[in-house]
C-alpha cells in the first residue's frame, strides 16, 4: 500500500504555518527596535513543487501559479509597506500588515486542520470503521 501523501503535506504545511506564526511574532515584537527590518517566510507554494504535487494548468485562461524558492522553508526581507515605508528609525514592520497576517495564519490552521479531519473520517468511512 502507498503512503497518502495528503497527510504528509498537511503536516508539512502546518510546520510551515507554525515557522510563519513564530515569523510574524518576531516581527511584531521588534516592531520598536531601530533598524530591524520586517522578515517573511517564502511561500507554501514551494512545498507544493517540491511535493511533485504541481497544480495543472489545462486551458491557456487558467491563471499561472508563481513559485519561488527551492522547496525549503526560508526567510526573507519582507517588502516594504507603502503605508509606512521605512521609519525613522530605520524600522520596516507595519504592525497592521503584521495582525492582518495574524488572523490568516490562524484560519490556514483551521482549514488545513478540517481538511486532515474530513479526509480521516471518509478513510475510516472507506474501511468500515
Amino acid at each position: 500500500m502507498q503512503p497518502i501523501q495528503l497527510f504528509a503535506l498537511a503536516s508539512r504545511q502546518a510546520e510551515w504555518l507554525s515557522i510563519r506564526q513564530e515569523v510574524v511574532a518576531t516581527n511584531i515584537a521588534n516592531a520598536s527596535t531601530p533598524q530591524y527590518r520586517a522578515k517573511e517566510v517564502v511561500p507554501f507554494e514551494t512545498e507544493l513543487k517540491t511535493a511533485g504535487m504541481q497544480m495543472a494548468r489545462t486551458n491557456p485562461a487558467h491563471m499561472e501559479m508563481s513559485v519561488t524558492g527551492a522547496g525549503k522553508i526560508g526567510l526573507r526581507d519582507a517588502p516594504l509597506n507603502n503605508e509606512i515605508g521605512v521609519q525613522a528609525s530605520g524600522n520596516t514592520v507595519s504592525l497592521s500588515t503584521e495582525m492582518a497576517k495574524t488572523g490568516e495564519i490562524k484560519r490556514q490552521f483551521e482549514l488545513n486542520t478540517q481538511l486532515v479531519r474530513t479526509f480521516h473520517s471518509m478513510m475510516m468511512t472507506a474501511v468500515g470503521k
